[in-house]
């Protein structure tokens, strides 16, 4: 197509789509990319110009665009049944994927709750674990425990758990209140895991019998700019929610389905399992909305009953939707067959191979990975420094969003050596350019 189809494109686009996470008056000066098609890793726009998508479009593409696997799983589904209620009906392809959840967590986790996004399953946690509490007659349980600097979505619950200034302070009012507790990112010093734990026995000490629920990122606070800890930490707040007779929920949105080195980050902890783990992002392969909970057999069973109040009675017309759900089969088949955690532990290794010079660059720090999820910080990045990284990377070939001074790869599951040298020498070049436009 021509430049002149890209730039009406971009018009109306402007003119019509209210886009997410941008201020549209920045976007007027810097207009969203108009995407054509995509195939494997790369993205391409209507003048055939390619784009490597190192940030999986916002996390959730594992196996790259158009994979054919996951495609003919929704194609095959299309043509038997698109979507059913999920409310006194059932369907084969939820009933698959909540089972194979399960045989993941070894049964403890059994029962699967379906939504649509990451912020409605956070939703989700929040009100079973209140909800579950109350129908054990321990009403006083109804307050949450979040870390400094947790992302866990934008809607009016996800938020009240969230602490992202520029996402929550505008909604402040019209939010419940959390107890926000140290987190261990493991840039604050080798002592801030110790930190971490114990203002978190502060808090639970302090507000005991009232807290229902911790929510945490098992591994990595991603929103956060990529805030690593270490699998220490997760074995230390299991030991604290049991203690106090809490509800732990991991939030593994963003850091599951392989991202971590593991399938669920959490396992790492080699501790058990939380109460809750929140799934959404990659569980369809980048194709169809759908997120997950998963719970135990103890909180699934303080809502039997024939009462119907004291069910858990929260529902969207898309529950469960059949074709989202082919799509997760088909994402957990490839996981089941195709060995994608072994894989992955060498395409962490090339990544880590490649971007290996930048421990020695005087500019950035904390350069850091956890599996599949690689980042640094930039000290002196300068004014709109991820709008100048976004669109200069894009000059060479690179799709890529930081987050503040954080420039993060969470590619789609396709690394080999040669992929690793060219996403770091885009890195590289684009930060050069960047960096010596602010001097």
């Amino acid at each position: 197509m021509s430049a002149n189809a890209q730039q009406d494109l971009q018009r109306r686009s402007l003119a019509a789509v209210w886009h997410p996470c941008t201020q549209m008056a920045r976007a007027a000066v810097a207009p969203p990319l108009p995407i054509a098609r995509g195939e494997g890793a790369w993205l391409f726009d209507m003048e055939g110009r390619r784009y490597f998508d190192a940030n999986s479009s916002w996390w959730v593409n594992l196996f790259g665009h158009a994979d054919a696997g996951i495609n003919n799983a929704i194609k095959r589904q299309l043509d038997i049944l698109p979507h059913v209620m999920l409310a006194g009906c059932t369907h084969a392809p939820a009933v698959e994927l909540a089972e194979k959840l399960s045989r993941l967590t070894g049964g403890t986790l059994g029962h699967t709750f379906f939504a649509s996004d990451g912020a409605s399953a956070v939703e989700i946690a929040l009100k079973m674990s209140f909800h579950s509490w109350r129908n054990l007659g321990l009403t006083n349980k109804r307050e949450f425990v979040c870390l400094k600097h947790g992302y866990h979505g934008e809607t009016i619950g996800a938020l009240a758990v969230t602490d992202v200034a520029v996402f929550r302070d505008a909604y402040d009012p019209l939010l419940m209140r959390a107890h926000v507790v140290e987190s261990p990112d493991s840039r604050l010093g080798p002592e801030q895991e110790a930190r971490a734990v114990a203002d978190l026995r502060r808090a639970l000490t302090e507000r005991r019998g009232h807290v229902a629920a911790l929510i945490i990122e098992p591994l990595v606070q991603c929103a956060a700019g990529m805030a690593m800890h270490e699998p220490s930490y997760l074995r230390a707040v299991r030991q604290l929610c049991d203690e106090f007779d809490v509800h732990l929920i991991a939030d593994e949105i963003a850091v599951g389905c392989g991202r971590s080195g593991t399938f669920f980050a959490f396992e790492q902890g080699e501790c058990g399992w939380p109460d809750f783990i929140t799934l959404s992002k990659g569980i369809s392969g980048g194709t169809l909305p759908l997120s997950l909970v998963l719970t135990t057999e103890a909180v699934y069973q303080s809502f039997w009953s024939d009462d119907v109040a004291l069910g858990f009675l929260h529902s969207h017309s898309y529950t469960g939707n059949a074709l989202a759900c082919a799509a997760a089969n088909a994402v957990l088949d490839r996981f089941a067959h195709d060995q994608v955690l072994e894989q992955n532990i060498e395409q962490a290794r090339l990544l880590a191979q490649a971007f290996a010079p930048l421990a020695r660059d005087a500019r950035v720090e904390h350069l850091r990975q956890r599996g599949m999820m690689l980042a640094f910080d930039v000290k002196l990045p300068g004014d709109r420094f991820a709008e100048r990284f976004h669109l200069a990377a894009r000059e060479r070939e690179l799709l890529i969003r930081p987050i503040g001074r954080t420039v993060y790869l969470m590619p789609p599951y396709l690394v080999d050596a040669a992929t690793a040298h060219f996403l770091f020498d885009a890195v590289a070049a684009t930060l050069n350019e960047v960096l010596s436009d602010a001097s």
